[in-house]
């Protein structure tokens, strides 16, 4: 059986958490041969647990012949120069979101895999949820009806944190949008099968003291219609914030809770209805019980790995592709410039 052999660079953070044990080591067509981080500790003991070589220099593991796809995960301000470099060094690339800190560079990025004929894929790992998966089926079916309106939440509590790159704007491009909501919006897209039209944005930091959002929210219009909501703090308590999905059509609505996020897990209902009576003067809505929406759960980071490497095998086209990385930079910078202007603007 072939597997893809894989490099990581940047191994701590979201790749020691999830990327590695959780999609790498786990998935059926990949093989961890190399790893590199900037902290030694945190090399010598990936090399430990997995037998795989390590490296604390980007330039040694990008040059590593046996490395096939380098999964990078490093902080933003990273990502351009070291895609260009592992491309160059004819590696496939999987860049975590997002693809870079502009969109010319994300563009660069898209171009050179062309030039070279490799793959580049961005990180949105939340598109192999089993639970998006089947809302999209369902939409597709028109089981939801004329989609109307979404709304997806993923917020934390962020505190300020020595060092924290996603706390500062020249390292991470901003902070709790353009770091959760970038998830939000492509899944919105994903699920309703429709481009974003136009945005509006407002911004604040409210609770933390640094120099990038801390609470957002995102109204976007949809080539469809439809419309949507996005926000993403930085400043609500976990156990508070309840990362939920809505899903609003002609025919009623799913409404699922904990599948935006890390885990593969969470639960979702629909309410749905195939005939839509006239309307109800006395708007009296009756506490029925919606149908469970069951899945069986698959690790979003495995499916991730396996199906970027599928495209390897395969010769074919990522499942988030770089051209996708582009667009989603496109609507999050379209988001900063509509809160730093004050009105709606077009993509």
């Amino acid at each position: 059986m072939r597997k893809v052999k894989w490099g990581v660079i940047g191994a701590g953070g979201i790749a020691y958490r999830r990327t590695i044990p959780e999609g790498i080591i786990p998935a059926w067509n990949a093989e961890l041969v190399a790893v590199m981080d900037v902290r030694k500790e945190i090399v010598d003991e990936l090399v430990s647990r997995y037998g795989v070589r390590g490296y604390t220099e980007e330039e040694r593991i990008i040059q590593d012949r046996d490395v096939e796809a380098l999964y990078i995960a490093t902080p933003v301000y990273l990502h351009y120069s070291q895609t260009i470099k592992a491309l160059e060094a004819g590696k496939h690339v999987l860049c975590e979101k997002p693809l870079a800190l502009s969109v010319e560079e994300a563009e660069e990025m898209v171009k050179k895999a062309r030039e070279k004929k490799l793959k580049l894929g961005m990180g949105l790992m939340m598109r192999f949820h089993r639970h998006h998966l089947k809302f999209r089926e369902m939409v597709s079916k028109g089981e939801l009806g004329t989609p109307v309106m979404g709304r997806a939440q993923l917020s934390c509590w962020y505190p300020p944190i020595e060092g924290a790159w996603r706390q500062d704007p020249d390292k991470g491009g901003g902070g709790s949008l353009i770091d959760m909501g970038n998830h939000c919006i492509d899944i919105l897209e994903f699920i309703f099968q429709t481009r974003v039209k136009e945005v509006t944005c407002i911004l604040n930091t409210l609770i933390h003291n640094y120099p990038v959002e801390d609470t957002a929210v995102m109204l976007v219009k949809f080539e469809n219609g439809a419309l949507g909501v996005v926000d993403s703090c930085f400043s609500i308590p976990d156990h508070g914030s309840r990362n939920r999905l809505e899903l609003y059509g002609t025919k009623g609505s799913i409404l699922a809770e904990g599948t935006i996020g890390q885990s593969p897990g969470g639960e979702a209902v629909a309410y749905l209805s195939r005939e839509v009576g006239g309307y109800d003067a006395q708007q009296t809505r009756e506490m029925v019980e919606g149908e469970r929406i069951e899945v069986e759960p698959y690790n979003t980071y495995q499916a991730e790995i396996e199906e970027f490497s599928r495209a390897i095998i395969e010769d074919r086209q990522p499942p988030v592709s770089g051209e996708d990385g582009v667009w989603n930079q496109k609507i999050l910078l379209a988001a900063y410039e509509s809160h730093r202007r004050g009105r709606r603007i077009p993509l």
